[in-house]
């Protein structure tokens, strides 16, 4: 029944014996077609294999209902949940998600734009504000419809479906320093080109820093995302600040790193030291002891991403930027410091 090659909506049209523009109606407003002949319709789309061709739905409704989301890395579970969630929520409204990966490099990201763009997205998720002056001026320039995500800041016209990176880390340390600890290190992630790392450690150093008590920061280092990191960053902090009884970290990863490192020296957790985590990743789950460690809420997050993206696609309503909050979530990695040991120098 088919030709050679890939079927064209005429061959389906040909076969059903309906004109071309009522398949076109089967497939995009189904209920503008009458039952039999939009089953047997959609019988034949089937049998023969046919696939709508997508630019010239482009060229017809100027829309490519695709969005494009640009994400840090897909080495790790850290934006999993949300760019699920994301993608669910699309595709309650029949869009697509293209994904690309940066690396954490801001270059690499402006040149993911650019391609995303090129290829005719409606709009893009962004994670974080920042990036190159020459995409902040690209986005401007083309109007392209695009929301912030792992990210929230007031005050600003961006569109943000994020939390307030500074303020929980803040919330974290808070908790660190009623537990007793006085001697408090930071291992965060990498800060350049990387706002969300750069807020975490500032919310940390600030809270520490402002709380008198005698409470202060014996190091802070900024580390590349993996566990041989996080455990060689806990070894410098213990080697150069042995008095340090907690480490507050600005990701799950480093936490888990330092923690297995701390076992390998015989360093014991949360009673010599305790060790709190930032995202609460599967990982913080399963590393012994377990992971206290700030819950970031993906689901919401990419949820909420989507809505913004669509409201602002609809131009129905203005779309209004969306906090979302988070929580500590305490296990077995923080606990108050041994009787005696937080008077260490």
């Amino acid at each position: 029944m088919t030709k050679p090659g890939y079927p064209t909506i005429d061959d389906v049209a040909r076969a059903a014996n309906v004109s071309t523009a009522t398949i076109s109606r089967a497939i995009n407003t189904p209920s503008k077609v009458a039952k039999p002949t939009r089953e047997r319709i959609e019988a034949l789309i089937q049998e023969m294999g046919y696939t709508p061709n997508h630019w010239s739905r482009v060229l017809a409704s100027k829309r490519s209902n695709t969005i494009g989301a640009i994400i840090p890395t897909m080495a790790n579970s850290m934006f999993a949940s949300g760019l699920q969630a994301f993608q669910e929520r699309l595709a309650e409204s029949d869009m697509t998600m293209l994904v690309a990966s940066t690396g954490y490099d801001s270059e690499s990201e402006w040149h993911q734009i650019r391609a995303l763009i090129a290829q005719g997205v409606d709009g893009l998720l962004l994670i974080g504000e920042s990036r190159t002056p020459e995409a902040q001026d690209f986005l401007k320039t083309r109007a392209i419809p695009y929301v912030i995500s792992w990210s929230y800041r007031s005050g600003t016209d961006l569109i943000f479906a994020g939390f307030d990176n500074y303020q929980a880390a803040a919330n974290m340390a808070t908790t660190v320093l009623d537990m007793g600890h006085r001697h408090i290190g930071i291992l965060g992630g990498v800060s350049t080109d990387n706002d969300r790392a750069r807020e975490r450690i500032n919310g940390f150093k600030d809270t520490i820093d402002a709380f008198g008590d005698g409470a202060k920061v014996t190091g802070v280092i900024e580390a590349g995302y993996s566990l041989t990191d996080g455990g060689d960053a806990f070894a410098d902090i213990m080697r150069h600040a042995p008095q340090t009884t907690a480490i507050v970290c600005g990701n799950d990863v480093l936490a888990a790193g330092a923690i297995v490192r701390a076992n390998q020296q015989n360093v014991k957790v949360p009673c010599e030291v305790s060790i709190t985590g930032f995202d609460d990743i599967d990982l913080s789950r399963v590393v012994q002891p377990t992971l206290t460690t700030v819950q970031v809420p993906q689901i919401a997050m990419g949820r909420a991403a989507a809505e913004l993206l669509l409201t602002q696609l609809s131009d129905t309503k203005p779309a209004l930027s969306v906090e979302v909050p988070t929580q500590i979530i305490r296990r077995h990695s923080l606990a108050a410091p041994a009787a005696g040991y937080r008077s260490k120098s």
